[in-house]
């Protein structure tokens, strides 16, 4: 339980690998509609030296977002993966079937604000983007938002934080 609420050490030593621009491991993962916009993020991404689990599709032929999202998602939580990133149509489906997978907090992000605000309070570990809803230049502007935002650790952002993990742990 420590991992999901940010205490532990190795966590806390991944959120300032992180913050500092050092390389992180990336898990990413699209549908057929998100399969072009992830290729360029992936090819983005180890570009500037991070490390990527890419978990499909690989390809535009038609596929059911929920396989994807859940791989990233399980993938992150498992700790293959310190970040995720799940690529549909509009975001929303992919973020919604990664939520359904415990210990993954995902967030459907068009802009900015949210792409951080949503590790710094939320501690998101999961960035959905619509590829039908924004363009290549604002999903690398927004995924750098996301890997360099870090939780506050902030006591309301804790609290609350607790209170959403333990909402996860018992579904109701």
């Amino acid at each position: 339980m420590g991992a999901r609420l940010g205490t532990s050490a190795a966590t806390a030593a991944v959120r300032s690998r992180i913050h500092q621009g050092a390389p992180v491991r990336i898990v990413i993962g699209a549908d057929h509609a998100g399969f072009p916009l992830k290729e360029e993020l992936a090819t983005r991404l180890e570009e500037m030296g991070h490390a990527v689990l890419d978990v499909g599709t690989d390809s535009t032929d038609p596929v059911d977002y929920p396989d994807f999202a859940a791989a990233v998602a399980r993938a992150v939580v498992a700790g293959r993966g310190e970040r995720g990133i799940v690529v549909c149509g509009s975001g929303a489906g992919a973020s919604i079937a990664a939520n359904k997978i415990t210990g993954a907090r995902s967030a459907v992000v068009h802009d900015h604000y949210t792409a951080h605000q949503a590790v710094e309070h939320d501690d998101k570990n999961v960035l959905a983007l619509g590829a039908r809803v924004i363009g290549v230049t604002t999903a690398f502007e927004l995924v750098d938002a996301f890997l360099a935002a870090r939780f506050s650790g902030d006591e309301r952002h804790a609290r609350r934080l607790r209170k959403v993990v333990e909402l996860d742990r018992n579904r109701g």
